[in-house]
């Protein structure tokens, strides 16, 4: 695995096609998220504070309590963003060992946060760059609010270790790194042993993934004093509907 450079080359909003047909990922600035939700960066960092108070996720099974998240799920036809009313988060045990097979029904995001232009900017804009990549008709979205913290010494942003997710694309947004060290990004080749290991640390800076071909997980954080935290926003986008429970239930 590549270790010499923890600050990774970042790519250019006009080079994320070709990065993740060529490389499978792509590592874009802020700015460049800005670029592409054609918005003011100012106006996704406002969108910061609605990471305060999110819920306890329940759904630990190493009783950690460690994480907490929000989940809202939408589809995107003809460049026009539509939440989906509330439904379970659902992975299969092929793509999450420790967590898949279950549904999981996580607080909805909230309604100041889906009704925010810069929110709905952000998802629409990164849609839009993907559709150019992969044409489809619909894409479904499923978008979470993390916050990990050091509750118990040691937080653990991927607890199921390195995975694919099930989708085609997943979007890694870090928000903040606040009094941690730790939460060191790692990506690997699906077919092959290549890898490269860095660390977010610019806020709504961005990491992009074909989920078919990159393998990923964050190393544990631990806290440089009493208490520390890291916040992160992920969008995962699929083309063929979304993940569903064979025995789906409704809330």
């Amino acid at each position: 695995m590549t270790s010499a450079n923890l600050s990774p080359a970042l790519t250019p909003a006009k080079d994320i096609p070709e990065a993740l047909r060529a490389d499978g990922f792509a590592v874009v600035s802020a700015e460049t998220v800005a670029e592409i939700s054609k918005i003011p960066l100012a106006n996704l960092e406002r969108l910061t504070q609605f990471w305060e108070g999110l819920p306890r996720d329940p759904y630990l099974k190493d009783g950690g309590r460690y994480r907490f998240r929000r989940h809202a799920s939408y589809e995107v036809k003809n460049n026009v963003l539509t939440l989906v009313p509330h439904r379970a988060h659902w992975q299969s045990v092929d793509y999450n060992a420790l967590h898949g097979g279950i549904e999981r029904w996580f607080e909805p995001i909230q309604a100041n946060v889906i009704n925010d232009p810069a929110w709905q900017a952000v998802l629409l804009g990164l849609a839009n760059v993907l559709s150019g990549l992969k044409p489809v008709t619909t894409w479904f979205i499923e978008a979470h609010q993390f916050r990990i913290d050091t509750t118990d010494g040691i937080g653990r942003p991927t607890p199921e270790g390195a995975h694919r997710d099930g989708v085609d694309f997943v979007a890694v947004f870090l928000l903040e790194r606040v009094g941690i060290k730790g939460g060191e990004t790692r990506i690997f080749d699906a077919k092959g042993s290549a890898g490269l290991r860095f660390t977010l640390t610019q806020p709504w800076s961005l990491l992009l993934m074909n989920d078919e071909r990159m393998i990923h997980e964050s190393t544990p954080i631990q806290p440089l004093a009493s208490y520390g935290y890291r916040d992160t926003l992920v969008l995962t986008f699929r083309a063929n509907g979304f993940q569903d429970s064979p025995n789906r239930s409704q809330q």
